[in-house]
């Protein structure tokens, strides 16, 4: 259901009866052969680079390559030209037959046409979000969540065994002072002043209600002087209230993730000390005082004896450190037993999703991965920037360290979850982006959410007025399936199909990129050329754009403003945002 794969197909089986027959000499890898859409129209419907990367392998010139593999082109049905150009690209023009058939495929598929066995079934763990569980999540997570999300779903598409996976960071510091600020707020609650809460500790008010649960089905249990009586099980309760809250905050993002992997499990199972002696016993690990680094002195450094994992015999800068002067892990340490686990769960595909502050901690995981696994794993460590809100082009500040900051539910709350999702996809990951509360809720061209969803409560509008205008009309599947699509011949009509028909290619490449903003970008293109085509009809009264005066025109142009709709639902699926019938 991939025209490009198709004509790469054909591509590649006549380079092998060229082989066979003694113009191209010897087996030749076509593993870097590609068909892609050349990037000016002009040029044609497809162009192949296959003479270009056979030219080496064969010991001929580009051209020499591309002549008899053009004419071989040329004689197929669903090509009309095949054109040798510059130093050896074949550039093809495809027949109208061709593309119509496309959109017949569209038609039989449904959403799931786009589907592919790229990925072979082969698992892959997508780790995303991944915060603390010390608050509610805010704005700052929301990116993350959405492309880790996104991504999971791309990946689906396009073949892969995906599990989408939370890392809960309930060892440390972080946690300690979690459980800190709950006991204060289960103090007030037994009636105590416990005046400002102190420098480091949480202030937010998400956990007054946490600390009044406890008192009231606990009563004075709990107040006693000796932190240590009552630490662990601070600790305990305020994790799982957190990582209640942090759940509900994900389904109100439409996030489900099958597994939730905890980082304490790691320290009181062994899972520390035996990934380290993995390490140990290849030799990796070894006691030495690092350099003072040049620059900004980072945190983990330290002028005395370390354990030091040896990370620059693959791909790092500077050996790491394993622990901490007080003997206690780093947090280094616990991700290596992490990701440990995982390879050993069957992962030698991993993909991590972080906040790009965390950008000096990659060469050292990836390090890490690849010491551990022998080379067989990889991680792949995805950075998102943070979103900059505004209100009406004025900053909207946030402070998660003062309480006062934007949560995610506030967020998904005020413009709705689709929009959250949708605007979080129109940017590449790494890159900066604006969230405007007031832009993104604009009913305008210039809002991509508002231009995609309009294209597709457009199509069912029309599909509303054809039922009840032409109520003999069949405009249910399959009947649409069989309708005469030769009466398609405007070429906007054709240019909209070749656009549907690059859908299966679009998900491939941003599967393989992993970068679900391209679904985005095609969806709005998508939206574009419909909307244009729908103002052609409005703007000629002689040229009526679906409801024809011949019943079999009629038919023809339902069958495409249907796989129109088809095409947006299933890209608006990956980025999980729901289709609208109609505008409101």
């Amino acid at each position: 259901m991939n025209p490009y794969a198709d004509i790469r197909e054909q591509v590649i089986a006549l380079i092998e009866g060229l082989s066979a027959d003694g113009t191209l000499a010897g087996e030749l890898d076509c593993a870097g052969v590609t068909v892609e859409a050349p990037r000016d129209p002009s040029h044609g419907d497809m162009a192949t680079n296959a003479a270009l990367v056979l030219a080496k392998q064969a010991r001929m010139k580009p051209r020499d390559i591309a002549e008899p593999l053009a004419a071989g082109l040329a004689a197929l049905d669903a090509v009309e030209a095949a054109e040798v150009a510059g130093p050896g690209f074949i550039n093809l023009r495809l027949s109208d037959g061709f593309w119509r058939g496309c959109l017949l495929q569209v038609l039989d598929a449904g959403t799931t046409y786009g589907d592919s066995s790229l990925g072979a079934g082969r698992p892959v763990n997508v780790e995303y979000i991944s915060t603390n569980p010390t608050g509610p999540l805010h704005v700052g997570h929301v990116r993350g969540a959405v492309y880790g999300d996104a991504l999971a779903s791309l990946l689906a598409k396009v073949g892969y065994a995906v599990c989408k996976e939370y890392y809960i960071n309930d060892a440390g510091a972080q946690v300690d002072n979690l459980a800190r600020s709950l006991h204060l707020r289960y103090r007030q609650a037994l009636g105590e002043d416990i005046g400002a809460i102190p420098d480091g500790m949480y202030p937010g008010d998400y956990l007054v209600p946490v600390g009044q649960a406890i008192a009231e089905r606990d009563g004075e249990k709990w107040r006693l002087p000796d932190e240590a009586a009552w630490l662990d099980d601070f600790r305990r309760f305020g994790v799982a209230a957190m990582m209640a809250v942090i759940r509900e905050d994900l389904r109100c993002l439409g996030i489900e993730q099958e597994v939730f992997f905890s980082e304490q499990s790691l320290h009181d199972g062994g899972g520390i000390d035996r990934a380290l002696g993995e390490l140990t016993e290849k030799g990796l690990i070894y006691t030495g005082v690092l350099e003072p680094p040049k620059g900004k002195t980072p945190e983990d450094w330290e002028p005395r004896p370390q354990t030091l994992f040896k990370s620059t015999e693959f791909g790092d800068d500077v050996d790491r450190p394993l622990r901490k002067s007080d003997g206690s892990w780093t947090y280094f340490a616990a991700d290596i037993a992490y990701h440990r686990d995982k390879f050993e769960r069957g992962f030698a595909n991993m993909i991590d999703v972080w906040g790009a502050d965390h950008g000096g901690y990659v060469k050292r995981m990836t390090a890490a991965v690849r010491a551990l696994s022998d080379d067989q794993g990889e991680l792949d460590v995805r950075l998102c920037q943070m979103v900059r809100l505004f209100r009406g082009g004025e900053p909207v500040r946030m402070s998660k360290r003062a309480g006062d900051f934007v949560t995610l539910r506030e967020l998904v709350d005020e413009v709705g979850r689709d929009v959250v999702r949708f605007i979080m996809l129109t940017r590449k990951n790494d890159a900066p982006l604006d969230f405007d509360f007031e832009a993104v809720m604009e009913q305008s061209r210039d809002n991509p959410v508002f231009y995609v969803q309009y294209a597709h409560a457009r199509v069912q509008s029309v599909f509303r007025h054809v039922v009840a205008d032409l109520p003999d009309l069949d405009c249910r599947m399959p009947a649409l399936a069989g309708a005469d699509l030769s009466r398609l011949a405007d070429s906007s009509e054709l240019d909209l199909i070749k656009r549907l028909a690059a859908w299966p290619r679009a998900v491939e490449v941003a599967a393989q990129a992993r970068e679900p903003h391209r679904i985005a970008f095609y969806l709005h293109d998508l939206a574009s050329a419909f909307h244009s085509l729908w103002n052609k009809g409005n703007a000629e009264p002689g040229l009526r754009f679906i409801i024809h005066d011949d019943i079999e025109v009629t038919r023809a142009r339902l069958a495409l403003i249907r796989a129109v709709a088809l095409v947006i639902a299933s890209g608006l699926a990956i980025m999980g945002v729901a289709p609208v019938d109609e505008m409101r």
